[in-house]
């Protein structure tokens, strides 16, 4: 008998680094612009310079990254996974009311009742704190609940969602009635987190006054130093076998499990971190902003971060912080100089690219320039 032909063993294609040279130099580049370039224009620079960076433009430019960090994580959920999420505005809230309730203790006597309990508690005539506010004085419980409360909400309900199978848009629509719901009970005085006031008047941060221009620009270095951090773990995960599976779930998830996959696990795992993603950028988000509310539950803000990820274009990373970019770049110049038109604008806008430009902004210019990547 003749022996059975030896098959060649397989090679593997080799991991693509996680960024090509030009992408390192641009990466490179936007880190000194966060750390050195803005700083200098904002603290060094006198004001009446044209090349002052205003304190205006510092706050906005630290929550439009904040949102950038928001849109990133909707491109792992959505652009690699496939699944779109309408909630993720539930996460960036958790992680931004976890942050406003240390500010408010931050308060100490200095509100208008002078009182060791937050003003809105004692205009309720409450006489003590709820059991849930009993870490929020201690900065490094905070930095815990930033992460293990979205984290906890998003691993809870993504079990059930994706063990049932609910997938497309009921998925989607669950999402949203999650988020909702969400805004509902917050609004309500009783659950002890300031109603539909929610959390404002912050005064200090680790004993430091946030309304100074060092501290502010402090915030917005660290939330730059965020953004970057988050984008290239992103193309590192991406790039690895987890995220190789996590685009053939999205391309074709029964194929996935005919070859002995389990898709829950991974699904459930990107789930839960792009959740906790959003409840650090919203935990970054409140102190520059200076205010935190239900508003920020509400579903139209988990519409817009969609948004944001397919303007910029799905599946490319760097797309949806450029769609946050410019969608809000733009949303800050049109509610002040056409604040009726802003909605209408929003809605042709998404109607336009899914029309026009289905892989977002950085998919024309992919296209373009070749198709080059970074």
């Amino acid at each position: 008998m003749s022996a059975a032909p030896v098959m060649p063993p397989v090679a593997l294609p080799a991991r693509a680094p996680v960024l090509s040279g030009a992408g390192w130099t641009a990466f490179i580049v936007a880190l000194i612009l966060v750390c050195a370039v803005a700083p200098l224009l904002n603290l060094v620079i006198p004001a009446g310079s044209m090349f002052h960076l205003s304190d205006y433009a510092v706050a906005l430019l630290g929550k439009i990254m904040c949102y950038a960090i928001c849109a990133l994580a909707m491109d792992l959920i959505w652009g690699y996974t496939g699944i779109l999420s309408l909630g993720h505005g539930l996460f960036f809230a958790l992680g931004g009311y976890a942050m406003g309730m240390y500010l408010m203790r931050q308060i100490g006597r200095d509100g208008n009742y002078k009182s060791d309990l937050p003003d809105f508690m004692v205009f309720l005539d409450w006489k003590a704190l709820p059991w849930h506010w009993t870490f929020s004085d201690s900065f490094v419980a905070t930095l815990l609940f930033i992460v293990l409360v979205p984290g906890l909400v998003a691993f809870v309900f993504g079990f059930f969602a994706f063990r049932s199978r609910i997938k497309g848009v009921y998925f989607s629509i669950i999402t949203q009635a999650m988020t909702f719901a969400a805004m509902l009970l917050f609004f309500r005085n009783e659950t002890g987190f300031g109603g539909n006031n929610g959390f404002t008047d912050f005064k200090r941060i680790l004993g430091i006054a946030i309304a100074t221009p060092s501290m502010r620009m402090v915030l917005f270095v660290l939330t730059g130093l965020t953004l970057l951090g988050f984008y290239l773990f992103s193309r590192w995960l991406v790039g690895s076998k987890f995220g190789r599976v996590l685009q053939a779930i999205r391309d074709a998830e029964s194929r996935v499990m005919f070859s002995g996959y389990n898709p829950l696990g991974y699904k459930l795992t990107i789930w839960t971190l792009s959740a906790v993603m959003c409840g650090v950028a919203g935990a970054l988000y409140v102190p520059q902003v200076g205010i935190i509310n239900p508003s920020e539950m509400s579903p139209a803000n988990s519409i817009e971060i969609a948004i944001w990820a397919a303007v910029g274009g799905r599946a490319t990373l760097i797309g949806p912080i450029v769609g946050a970019f410019l969608v809000n770049g733009a949303k800050s110049w049109l509610t002040v100089t056409a604040p009726e038109f802003w909605l209408y604008f929003l809605g042709a806008l998404f109607i336009a690219v899914t029309l026009f430009l289905p892989n977002g902004v950085v998919g024309l210019v992919k296209k373009l320039s070749g198709g080059r990547k970074p």
